[in-house]
């Protein structure tokens, strides 16, 4: 199986999977703020960007199979960790200022902004 499909489908059992996490911070939120996680609705984002990016990524390996590599890893990279992102979040805008996270950061949103446009670029040229 193509490396983006096999991706895609693991961010979409993932997205589905995190519909329990997110039915469990909708009807509980204050039981998720009094344990320390105060924002829960992140892993609403992070649900819904799990399920969009494993829709995207199987749609690319549909229509531009034959895509450089060096394209598909930048979109493999960034359709990955984009969605993880919303995670840490849950505890607090904060998290956001560590270098760490911010380095991740740039670095993901880097990739998926260089990869899908060089995709769009490569596809209608080919």
């Amino acid at each position: 199986m193509p490396l983006l499909t096999s991706l895609g489908l693991i961010s979409l059992a993932l997205g589905g999977a995190s519909g329990w996490l997110v039915v469990a911070a909708t009807q509980n939120a204050n039981w998720f703020r009094s344990r320390g996680v105060p924002v829960p609705h992140r892993f609403l984002q992070m649900h819904i960007d799990w399920l969009m990016m494993g829709l995207i990524l199987i749609a690319i390996q549909a229509v531009a199979p034959g895509m450089p590599n060096w394209i598909r890893g930048l979109v493999a990279f960034g359709s990955m960790v984009n969605p993880v992102l919303f995670f840490p979040l849950a505890w607090g805008e904060k998290v956001s200022e560590h270098p760490v996270y911010r380095g991740i950061a740039v670095i993901s949103f880097s990739t998926i902004s260089i990869g899908l446009p060089a995709l769009a670029i490569w596809a209608l040229t080919n």
